[in-house]
């Protein structure tokens, strides 16, 4: 099997500007014999779709434009914005147009449900907490986290501060925080979560998506 993913954009301790994907995904990719395909541009993207099986959307701490939802940032955007969204925009498009299954984590999340019509809530309280702290999330038991855990509710870490507002249409809310922050959104073949699986080396999580999800026939 091969997952397209998206690299993020940061700098290196020199300074100098780089692309690049945690090593926790490397870790546990391996583990589950799927190669990564590694996405920075929208060079040859319907080769891409046609060649891999499946999206995964990650995290970054660059913000979404949050004229892409209709209102006035906040805070000031930041310079790689655009580009960083017209390539998850673009991507999440030409996946969900193929009908191959896309998972979003972190700002996959709020990305792909922004994509599709919804909002976010540009700055949240309480919810940037550090990497080992863990808040507890309540699962709906239709839902591929119950599916995948067997469990109502676990603990998972929580590292944003932005979070869903209003949910695209379509979308189906199927994990929320104690204090109501959307968690996880999933409709059809696609899933996302708010949380970083790949930070608590959450082999179950990632090897559903891959069973469960990529191999369904849809």
């Amino acid at each position: 099997m091969i997952l397209a993913i998206t690299q993020r954009y940061g700098l290196s301790e020199k300074g100098s500007e780089k692309y690049s994907i945690d090593k926790e995904f490397k870790d546990i990719f391996e583990k589950l014999n799927v190669l990564l395909f590694p996405i920075s541009s929208l060079t040859n993207i319907e080769k891409v779709t046609e060649i891999c099986d499946g999206l995964i959307v990650i995290g970054s701490p660059i913000d979404i434009n949050p004229k892409n939802y209709n209102e006035q940032p906040i805070t000031e955007v930041h310079k790689m914005a655009k580009e960083i969204d017209t390539l998850d925009f673009t991507m999440i498009k030409a996946f969900n147009n193929v009908n191959k299954p896309i998972l979003g984590i972190c700002r996959g999340i709020q990305v792909i449900n922004v994509c599709f019509g919804g909002s976010l809530y540009q700055d949240i309280p309480n919810h940037r907490l550090p990497l080992k702290e863990r808040h507890n999330v309540k699962f709906e038991k239709d839902s591929f986290l119950y599916d995948c855990y067997n469990v109502e509710q676990m603990k998972t870490n929580s590292r944003h501060h932005q979070a869903i507002k209003e949910v695209a249409k379509g979308f189906k809310v199927v994990a929320k925080s104690e204090d109501g922050i959307v968690e996880a959104i999933e409709n059809k073949n696609i899933v996302a979560v708010q949380w970083h699986p790949e930070y608590m080396m959450d082999i179950k999580f990632f090897d559903y998506f891959v069973n469960k999800i990529c191999n369904k026939k849809h």
